[in-house]
């Protein structure tokens, strides 16, 4: 078939924390979770006219004929995973980034520079999140602007100036923090869980009303950590979903030791911190380091 131009909504779904996965629970059941996430993510694909392009280990690459029906089934799919992690012991998370514009159809896949940049913006997606871009907004009906937030430019491989990023929110309450001054749309304080970390005997704690704790050696993070092996800001902590969620940025990786032995190892990926333990910037704990930070979740009074 010879290569035909569309203008379409180009869409990439991605499982966040594979690789701890397999080293946490073991080839065969991360595989069993995987596969039934890119099924549950395939209903709203269905189910709003979407194509699937192709799966790229635990990422799906799909297109939509509207940037507003791809904003919609993104939501759909957060939410599908959210509800199946109810019921589920190892609950997982995506992270959703998407485009609109010109691509170039050969073979059964897709090309273009929209396509580049939505892999872009799905590269820079957090766990939980869904990001997107100008070109999906401009055309959306204004009864969905409410759902779109605009947080921040980057840089763009190919791309001479920076380009907006816009944040969907797809959980209800989350929608409902937009609507600044309407009380009936404010999220209310809840007591929860925290967590506590504690570095060199100082305390820090992340909960309902501190969700973000910036770790490494810059003096803008809130823990300061003075070691070689730490980034500049290597890692943040952050408070989600009722989760409390690592994420990687840095060069050497990140550690984590759970209470019961295991060590698991993050390159520029996420994972949930539960029960207590240590965690390392940039060392492995074969190298018995000494700059920890020791982790525990607590009820919160």
């Amino acid at each position: 078939m010879p290569a035909q131009t569309k203008k379409l909504a180009i869409l990439f779904a991605d499982i966040c924390g594979s690789t701890a996965l397999y080293e946490n629970l073991g080839d065969q059941l991360a595989r069993q979770l995987i596969a039934r996430c890119l099924t549950i993510l395939n209903g709203p694909l269905l189910s709003h006219k979407g194509t699937l392009v192709k799966t790229i280990g635990d990422e799906i690459l799909c297109t939509f004929p509207t940037s507003e029906v791809a904003l919609i089934a993104a939501c759909e799919m957060q939410r599908a995973i959210k509800a199946d992690n109810q019921n589920s012991e190892h609950p997982m998370y995506i992270r959703i980034g998407f485009n609109y514009g010109e691509v170039l159809c050969e073979d059964g896949d897709i090309f273009g520079d929209a396509v580049n940049v939505a892999s872009r913006v799905a590269a820079i997606t957090r766990a939980n999140q869904i990001m997107t871009t100008p070109a999906v907004i401009d055309p959306l009906p204004l009864s969905l602007h409410d759902m779109v937030r605009k947080i921040q430019r980057v840089d763009i491989k190919g791309k001479q100036e920076q380009i907006d990023i816009y944040q969907v929110m797809w959980e209800l309450e989350d929608m409902g923090s937009t609507r600044i001054g309407m009380s009936a749309y404010r999220k209310p304080q809840i007591n929860g869980i925290a967590l506590s970390l504690k570095y060199k005997g100082q305390p820090f704690i992340i909960d309902e009303s501190k969700k973000k704790l910036l770790l490494g050696r810059d003096e803008v993070c809130q823990m300061i950590v003075k070691s070689d092996f730490a980034s500049r800001q290597h890692a943040n902590v952050e408070f989600k979903s009722g989760h409390f969620i690592l994420s990687d940025h840095s060069s050497n990786g990140t550690y984590i030791r759970s209470s019961d032995g295991h060590l698991s190892r993050l390159n520029h990926e996420e994972a949930i911190l539960q029960g207590n333990g240590s965690i390392s910037l940039g060392q492995p704990y074969s190298d018995n380091p000494v700059d920890l930070i020791e982790f525990s979740i607590l009820p919160n009074s």
